[in-house]
């Protein structure tokens, strides 16, 4: 047998185990389908930024980093702070992951938590203004993939938010016209939070937290981010097949059961 066709055997005997075990409310790693994996939160972990986190949702690992500066404010918000959120596949990471910009993959996930962050309006960007349609705050968020054992977007969201909670911003005054930075950092004006849920359609059921594995033999996989007040704040679908209605409130009711686990963790 070569080792193509092997690998596709042994492929199609893995795919079985996982779909007949969530069929009768099992997975290969002893959860049930609703549970999360162990959530471990470390902050403050990169001493020149300004706000940074690394979280392991079991043997995924992430690390999200803060950077504050001066920048110019977008035409249509004047008076408006800038976010901007990247992630970064580290190689190291995973076999699939390659050297060079950011992939397709990258460019995804770094927008699903951009779009729970902006949606949610976690950041009150109007306090990040300096001058109006000169000079406001810009706030980076770098995600960086360490380990990848599935579901990075819960994964990178909870790091963004932790190392957002985490940051602090400068203080400032303006003399002859120029803005000056002081020594003196306040907390980032956070208010509201943000919290993402990822659920995998195996068959006819959904599975919250999917591992890799349980990710390769997916029909379909959906996000959703809610608030601390529980109001949806964005949802995404990514996969061939179709969600039912039934399942799409069901995973809505998820998501707003498991923010609270989020929440819990992160103390906010």
């Amino acid at each position: 047998m070569s080792v193509t066709r092997e690998t596709e055997v042994i492929a199609k005997i893995k795919q079985k185990q996982i779909t007949d075990l969530i069929s009768r409310g099992r997975r290969l790693d002893g959860r049930s389908l609703f549970d999360y994996r162990e959530i471990k939160v470390e902050t403050g972990v990169i001493e020149k930024a300004e706000g940074s986190a690394s979280v392991s949702l079991g043997d995924t690992k992430i690390l999200a980093g803060v950077k504050i500066e001066i920048g110019e404010p977008f035409p249509d918000t004047p008076d408006e702070g800038v976010l901007t959120v990247n992630a970064e596949l580290v190689p190291l990471a995973s076999a699939t992951f390659e050297l060079g910009p950011p992939d397709e993959n990258a460019i995804e996930l770094a927008r699903v938590v951009d779009r729970g962050l902006r949606e949610s309006k976690t950041i009150d960007l109007k306090k990040l203004c300096i001058n109006p349609g000169k000079k406001v705050f810009v706030v980076f968020i770098d995600i960086y993939v360490l380990d990848h054992d599935g579901n990075l977007t819960d994964a990178s969201a909870i790091a963004a938010l932790a190392a957002l909670i985490n940051a602090k911003m400068p203080t400032y005054e303006i003399k002859a016209g120029e803005v000056e930075l002081k020594p003196e950092y306040i907390q980032l004006p956070l208010q509201n939070y943000p919290f993402t849920v990822t659920m995998a359609k195996i068959g006819n059921k959904l599975v919250v937290d999917p591992i890799i594995e349980e990710e390769q033999v997916m029909d379909a996989q959906i996000t959703v981010t809610t608030d601390q007040n529980g109001n949806i704040c964005a949802m995404q679908k990514s996969g061939p097949k179709a969600f039912s209605i039934t399942h799409v409130l069901e995973a809505v009711d998820l998501a707003r059961e498991k923010a609270k686990h989020i929440r819990a963790i992160l103390g906010v």
